[in-house]
């Protein structure tokens, strides 16, 4: 959200939708656990299109590179020159990222690289932006911290060995307020739900 924030701001792009892979067997995101319903609900409230491409379960390295070459080969079509990445230390991420657009036309910007994440998410709050933890990597993080809206006293909380941006996959979030929004995503917590070695999620469900 905040690599949207910076690119709205700049006064140098405008920008054409979101974009988001979605399972097209569960209708939720991948790692995030986000329910389909909620991102459209997400999106109207930015007052952006929201594009959404369909992924199988389970699905391959290989396939996810097809399917995302195809798709950024469309909006290259409409027009589309940049992808806004929201990536900020991991070096094998943006290079993965670069080398599966580099035949596609599309270039990727990355305006939080590089940048402190504890003086980024500090940037984040003051802002204004609120998000819930949706899913926590038990390894890392507690799965206490789960449907917890981030707020300073909650990062103090913390390990110290976790990122505070959860840039190394320690846990996972749902912003639902914040000054781009033109009215708060509306959600409350239900079930919990294990997925695979490390992942535990949070469900949420519009209200």
């Amino acid at each position: 959200m905040l690599a949207l924030h910076k690119v709205m701001n700049s006064g140098i792009y405008e920008i054409e939708s979101l974009f988001t892979t979605v399972n097209k067997d569960n209708r939720r995101t991948a790692i995030h656990g986000v329910r389909e319903e909620i991102l459209d609900d997400q999106a109207s409230s930015l007052g952006l299109p929201l594009r959404k491409v369909p992924i199988p379960d389970n699905c391959t390295n290989e396939e996810y590179e097809q399917i995302m070459e195809r798709e950024m080969r469309r909006v290259k079509q409409a027009g589309v020159e940049y992808v806004v990445f929201g990536d900020i230390f991991l070096e094998d991420v943006r290079k993965y990222r670069e080398k599966n657009l580099s035949s596609t036309g599309i270039v990727p910007l990355f305006p939080l690289w590089g940048e402190s994440t504890r003086d980024m998410m500090n940037q984040f709050l003051s802002l204004g932006y609120q998000t819930i933890i949706t899913a926590v990597d038990h390894h890392k993080l507690s799965e206490k911290f789960l449907g917890k809206v981030i707020d300073q006293d909650i990062l103090k909380t913390f390990p110290k060995n976790v990122d505070i941006c959860g840039e190394n996959g320690e846990y996972h979030t749902l912003v639902v307020d914040g000054p781009l929004f033109k009215e708060p995503v509306r959600v409350k917590t239900v079930n919990r739900m294990v997925e695979g070695e490390y992942y535990i999620y949070q469900d949420v469900k519009l209200l």
